[in-house]
């Protein structure tokens, strides 16, 4: 069973106004910003699997 506990934090910067917008949206839609950009890294990664880059390690079960 993999484990979905959460061990470590992304930095990310981006301007005052989008992370307003962004947050404020996720309100309007009932989550919250830190699980939709988690929704989005899963897809990207799940996206890019199969064109596999060399020097990237995939995280195995």
């Amino acid at each position: 069973m993999k484990s979905n506990k959460k061990d470590s934090q992304l930095l990310i910067r981006i301007s005052s106004a989008e992370r307003e917008q962004f947050v404020e949206l996720c309100e309007q839609l009932d989550t919250t910003a830190a699980r939709e950009i988690r929704q989005f890294i899963r897809k990207f990664i799940k996206k890019h699997e199969a064109t596999e880059q060399p020097g990237i390690l995939k995280e195995t079960e």
